[in-house]
């Protein structure tokens, strides 16, 4: 299994989606024009709205320890008494992109839905996987899938996206259609990007976001690549444009064709 460094530059610099930078800056840019603006309206005497702006860190400050704490208090924490094959798939996620700290990890109550997700909260980093996606490697029944999806979470840590600088400095740009949005669909590509790093053959696991836990193994993940560039039009690219993740098709298709970048637009 390759290992990423920190100081390894070059690697890490590859798996990051070409467009992400650009776009993060852009949305410092919003967010940090945004803030002057508002201090302006304050020195001028507007006392109103613009100071709730002004108290934007300590929301996400709350907001993110908020979060963590209910991971915390309502999850089951992974560990290695407690699912501990999925424990060590974490660590060896950790390992493999050179992180300094094993994050954190818990299964929470997926009420059907099929998500998993990374962030922190201090010098912490977590990931927390819902319950109904958890089932499709807790188990055991496709070691492999899991493993891409903890591979995606553990690499959003280790290409920083759980800072929190970074999440004030698109704190408002996230409310910009197509700004925010369009950063996060970076991160999500580069993400998989980790996670291919890690385990390329779970690939196909994410199947599971097209058809759900009981039906994916009966998908045809190349037919959905394929639809990536049959179905296409003025209203898939508005899906498209107000999603935080890519739509299905772009994202497998950028998984099989590792030549290019996934699309964005």
């Amino acid at each position: 299994m390759p290992v990423l460094r920190w100081g390894d530059r070059d690697r890490r610099r590859a798996l990051r989606h070409p467009r992400e930078n650009a776009l993060l800056a852009l949305c410092v840019v919003v967010t940090v024009l945004t803030i002057v603006g508002t201090l302006n309206r304050v020195f001028d005497g507007d006392t109103g709205r613009p100071l709730l702006l002004l108290g934007i860190p300590a929301l996400v400050y709350f907001t993110r320890g908020q979060l963590y704490a209910r991971q915390r208090v309502n999850g089951v924490r992974i560990g290695p008494g407690q699912f501990p094959e999925v424990h060590r798939m974490v660590v060896d996620a950790a390992r493999s992109f050179g992180l300094p700290d094993v994050p954190d990890a818990y299964v929470v109550p997926g009420n059907g839905r099929i998500n998993a997700f990374a962030s922190g909260h201090g010098f912490r980093r977590y990931v927390a996987i819902h319950s109904d996606l958890f089932e499709i490697g807790g188990r055991m029944t496709d070691r492999d899938a899991l493993r891409f999806v903890i591979g995606h979470e553990v690499g959003h840590i280790a290409a920083g996206h759980g800072s929190f600088w970074r999440q004030l400095g698109v704190s408002i740009a996230e409310f910009v259609p197509g700004v925010g949005a369009g950063l996060s669909r970076a991160q999500e590509y580069t993400a998989d990007n980790y996670a291919y790093v890690f385990c390329p053959e779970g690939v196909e696991g994410l199947r599971v976001l097209a058809a759900g836990k009981y039906l994916y193994r009966r998908v045809d993940f190349d037919d959905i690549v394929a639809r990536a560039h049959t179905d296409q039009g003025f209203f898939v690219l508005l899906v498209n444009f107000l999603s935080s993740h890519p739509i299905n098709t772009w994202r497998f298709a950028a998984l099989r064709d590792r030549e290019r970048p996934g699309r964005l637009l």
